[in-house]
């Protein structure tokens, strides 16, 4: 069973799996990065572990210690884009306007890297324990996303609605 526990140290990015050092944690981030280079180059049907690994110069092991597949993997990039994203501030707006705007930014988001909005929609299905447990993770920051956009004390009807139609 997974944990999501933070890495040490100024990287202070929530992490799967285990708790990482400082060097474990640029690890992560070669591998990470390298995967969204694979991505928009081969596509998600063609990226695989071990292609990553090899573009990030890690051991294929050494990128499954980190991530057991490469669903997990593709969710963990979306989960660190959208966990970083910062969140629409315009408290002047009215809660149509904030939800549209969170909404937008979060489509931006995808439109932006069309490779990843494609494999993430396969990749957030998979049954894996840790794409599971990001998948709640998207999950809870999104809905908080869309309950801030519409204020204090928010119906809950409402805002259940707005989560499934996003």
């Amino acid at each position: 069973s997974s944990l999501s526990l933070t890495i040490s140290g100024p990287e202070a990015m929530t992490a799967t799996r285990r708790h990482l050092n400082a060097r474990q944690a640029e690890t992560v981030q070669k591998i990470i990065d390298a995967a969204r280079e694979e991505l928009r180059e081969v596509g998600f049907d063609a990226l695989t572990i071990r292609s990553v690994a090899a573009r990030a110069a890690v051991a294929p092991a050494t990128a499954y210690t980190y991530f057991s597949s490469k669903n997990h993997l593709v969710v963990e990039i979306f989960w660190r884009l959208i966990n970083t994203r910062v969140r629409q501030e315009s408290e002047d707006a009215s809660p149509l306007v904030r939800v549209s705007a969170v909404f937008n930014d979060l489509a931006q988001l995808l439109a932006a890297e069309p490779e990843l909005g494609a494999a993430i929609t396969v990749a957030l299905l998979g049954p894996d324990p840790d794409v599971r447990q990001l998948r709640h993770l998207i999950g809870v920051e999104i809905n908080n996303r869309i309950a801030e956009a519409l204020g204090p004390r928010p119906n809950a009807q409402l805002l259940d609605a707005l989560s499934v139609v996003w």
